[in-house]
């Protein structure tokens, strides 16, 4: 059990039966009455973020959020299969569970699985991916000054938005959280 004076950024907590976890918190003291504790929450499970008020000194029961290595080996069907680094056990995670990372998974690349209280709930990507451009329109000689981008095809089949310099066979460095490319490798 943690009270509200145990709060601290990426705590995670049970609230409403549901798992959270602490993004930002205030301690409020209004003119009259008691102190308070401003809380914005991330719902760990479906992304969500909501914004509450608690009483100081209220309880609440503190969940455990673990990291594992984990290596993509490959895609099959909706699943996509990691091998635990430790014990070697092949582990399916179904795509939903992936929110959307897949389009960056390349074979034998390390990810973080995020484990609840021993329960998968989901993975977390490299900030940075190193790719290879397998399709793109060539560039102008001179486009290299201008900001402007076209869209080019990874290794993976996702398209991202590249600078016109940027040709078939280069790699580029791509940030998996926007899907922006960073620079050319």
């Amino acid at each position: 059990m943690v009270s509200t004076s145990d709060f601290k950024n990426g705590l995670v907590i049970l609230v409403d039966n549901e798992p959270y976890q602490i993004t930002w918190f205030q301690n409020h003291k209004p003119g009259k009455g008691g102190a308070v504790m401003r809380v914005k929450l991330r719902h760990v499970k479906k992304g969500g973020t909501i914004d509450r008020t608690f009483k100081s000194g209220e309880k609440f029961d503190a969940l455990s959020v673990t990291r594992q290595k984990k290596q993509f080996l490959y895609a099959e069907g909706e699943n996509y299969i990691f091998m635990d680094m430790n014990s070697y056990e092949q582990i399916p995670v179904p795509k939903e569970k992936m929110d959307g990372k897949e389009i960056y998974l390349k074979e034998n690349q390390e990810i973080d699985a995020i484990y609840l209280e021993e329960e998968l709930i989901g993975i977390d990507m490299p900030l940075i991916v190193e790719m290879t451009i397998i399709e793109a329109e060539p560039g102008i000689k001179g486009d290299s000054v201008t900001n402007l981008t076209k869209f080019a095809k990874i290794e993976t089949g996702a398209e991202i938005k590249v600078p016109l310099f940027i040709k078939e066979g280069d790699k580029v460095r791509v940030d998996t959280r926007t899907g922006e490319y960073v620079e050319r490798v």
